[in-house]
């Protein structure tokens, strides 16, 4: 009976992403705080133009840790992802980590019908079933694998429905999804493996929170959507 709960979550979920950017039509702008170990460090927003059957969603992201009130890790990017209905066109971003540049010129090719990209750790081609590994986006939990916004490098993923539960977020209670995403390759250095704990609100076709551990414990949580 499990099996075939999760295989018809599975079925619902890829049948409605055939119209996914017309769930964010609604959307002009989603504010996500970014928080270490409890303490607000940043935020992550994101902001939706349309026109006719084009979408621009771009993104802002920027977040500081401190250690004794010296920064030890700080990231500010800007990123920019054009669709024509629910088809990626083209994605570019430009990321500073710690002074140093990323960055991902990302373009779909009509004639080989793949993504060709540019990217600060990978220069290529790919599948257009990839994404962008943005968190406003739940395509993230319908795909086997992302592109990483800040570098464009391409991993591989496996999303695992844990289960229906209620949170609370800005003192407004929500009924949401519950997912793990996990790297398909385990041998992968922890530093470059995926491992996230996802809640997605299904009503609103939102991720409203984000989790992972390293070097502390991280969370993405919607704070404002409008």
């Amino acid at each position: 009976m499990k099996k075939f709960f999760i295989l018809i979550l599975f079925l619902t979920y890829s049948l409605s992403s055939n119209a996914h950017m017309a769930h964010y039509n609604k959307f002009n702008k989603i504010e996500m705080e970014i928080l270490k170990d409890g303490e607000v460090i940043g935020y992550n927003y994101y902001f939706f133009k349309k026109d006719g059957d084009k979408t621009t969603v771009t993104n802002q992201i920027k977040f500081i840790v401190k250690l004794f009130g010296a920064t030890i890790f700080e990231i500010e990017g800007y990123g920019e992802e054009k669709y024509i209905k629910d088809k990626l066109i083209s994605f570019n971003s430009k990321t500073l980590q710690n002074d140093k540049e990323k960055y991902v010129d990302l373009e779909f090719n009509e004639q080989t019908d793949k993504f060709d990209i540019q990217g600060s750790s990978y220069s290529g081609v790919a599948s257009t079933k990839n994404v962008i590994g943005n968190w406003w986006s739940h395509k993230i939990l319908q795909t086997d694998s992302q592109i990483s916004p800040v570098s464009g490098s391409i991993k591989e993923q496996i999303v695992t429905f844990i289960g229906k539960e209620k949170i609370e977020l800005y003192g407004k209670t929500y009924e949401v999804d519950h997912f793990k995403l996990t790297s398909k390759d385990m041998s992968l250095p922890k530093d470059k493996r995926l491992n996230f704990d996802i809640w997605f609100n299904k009503k609103n076709s939102l991720i409203l929170k984000v989790t992972y551990s390293r070097l502390g414990n991280w969370e993405y949580k919607v704070k404002k959507f409008e």
